[in-house]
């Protein structure tokens, strides 16, 4: 029998739950770093999956905790929208995907893993990166670690912030 060994999950599997809401907790823990969080803007943030479908697989969160989107302003949802625009210059000049998933999970009964406070995942993709490890195993591989990663896309948000594209070609 063949194994693949993912330690880092460990420390999650282990560790006590909090009653609290994760996202509300890493805004009040104020370590960003240790928290994955890669930029706060006014009425939300952007935060890496912990636990990622792909490499770059991130998330934007409003600061107001919402189950759902109709429960936000205005204002909060565009911030929202412009910071998945931020997220995918980001990650178009750090890592070159070749597309990406963008959703959101509303409720347990569509995926939501956190119910309870709204967000919007921004998954890149690259042509062939469904492998034989998820079709047969049912694992995703994830090239990099959580922390180079959280590193190179910090960076990149204070190069891309309020970015648009406009000439390049991008699809």
């Amino acid at each position: 029998m063949d194994r693949l060994w993912t330690p880092w999950r460990m420390e999650y599997i282990l560790s006590e739950k909090s009653e609290g809401c994760i996202f509300c907790d890493m805004l009040a823990a104020g370590d960003d770093r240790a928290c994955l969080i890669l930029h706060r803007g006014q009425r939300a943030f952007v935060v890496l999956n912990r636990y990622p479908y792909n490499n770059g697989h991130l998330m934007v969160v409003p600061y107001a905790h919402a189950s759902t989107l109709e429960g936000l302003d205005d204002e909060t949802l565009l911030e929202l929208m412009q910071l998945v625009n931020q997220s995918l210059a980001a990650l178009r000049k750090t890592m070159s995907p070749h597309g990406f998933n963008i959703g959101v999970n509303l409720g347990k009964p569509a995926g939501a893993g956190v119910a309870d406070h709204v967000h919007i995942h921004v998954v890149p993709r690259w042509e062939g990166d469904t492998n034989f490890m998820a079709v047969l195993a049912g694992t995703r591989m994830v090239p990099e670690m959580l922390d180079q990663t959280c590193d190179r896309l910090t960076a990149a948000f204070a190069e891309v912030e309020g970015y648009r594209f406009e000439d390049e070609e991008h699809e």
